[in-house]
């Protein structure tokens, strides 16, 4: 094992005992020595693990005091709470409060932007959405469905929209939206909770509205933002499971998100 992989490795069980909980904001990480003897590795390849940790932006360095514990879920950015997300599968109750967070926020512009799409001057060649769809449903059908490549075609046709409406900053939280997902192999299958043809009936669906000179009817855009609601709610039910939360920790989180 090379030394670039060891300090990796040492920086992920790090990262992943702050993301869980067990070094909590403000402590003070353990030293260089400490790690070294923990790990059984010589203090200067510590130091870089420390290093990387720093460059994650799980702790900040204070000369004469060694490391802190950052307070990374109120001062983390995107690229901080992705790799939060992946480290925290040890602990499904955190996990699953911040998988609902990025269910929300891919919701939000999921929704919007299709919505948006559906009223706005559409100047995408339908024959562009089509074959994606079309790519979808060839999946959905075969005998073991890619949910990875079905949720990577599914991102790409809401990118493709928000990239229409001229949506860049809706877009570029998408993108990293879909990266925080596709790293956890649970959130990738909650997504799928459903069979995945009812995937390919929504978009041939909103393809068929988009294709028709008469737009959808109120009644109509009220119920596709409840069925999408109920269908979130499923994913979430689903991760829950998938990362072994217990039944009462599950009624908690929904109450007090409801």
């Amino acid at each position: 094992m090379g030394a670039q992989t060891v300090v990796a490795d040492v920086a992920d069980e790090l990262a992943r005992r702050v993301a869980t909980g067990q070094y909590a904001p403000g402590d003070l990480m353990p030293s260089v020595r400490q790690v070294a003897e923990e790990f059984d590795m010589n203090r200067a390849t510590a130091q870089l693990v420390l290093g990387r940790l720093e460059s994650y932006g799980f702790v900040d360095a204070h000369r004469g005091r060694g490391f802190t514990v950052r307070d990374v879920r109120r001062a983390g950015g995107v690229d901080v709470y992705r790799r939060l997300f992946r480290l925290s599968l040890p602990a499904p109750e955190t996990a699953a409060e911040m998988f609902a967070n990025i269910v929300a926020a891919e919701r939000a512009i999921v929704l919007e932007a299709l919505l948006d799409y559906t009223a706005a001057e559409r100047g995408i060649e339908p024959a562009v959405l089509t074959a994606a769809v079309d790519e979808l449903e060839t999946l959905a059908r075969s005998a073991e469905p890619d949910r990875v490549r079905m949720l990577e075609l599914e991102v790409g046709l809401v990118r493709t929209v928000l990239t229409d409406l001229g949506h860049t900053m809706q877009r570029a939280v998408l993108n990293s939206v879909g990266e925080m997902l596709f790293e956890v192999p649970e959130a990738v299958e909650a997504y799928f909770v459903v069979s995945p043809d009812l995937h390919v009936l929504v978009w041939r669906a909103l393809l068929a509205v988009w294709e028709s000179e008469n737009g959808p009817s109120e009644a109509q855009l009220a119920l596709f933002e409840d069925l999408f609601a109920m269908y979130h709610e499923k994913v979430l039910a689903r991760f829950d499971e998938l990362v072994g939360l217990d039944a009462g920790a599950e009624d908690r989180r929904h109450s007090a998100t409801a």
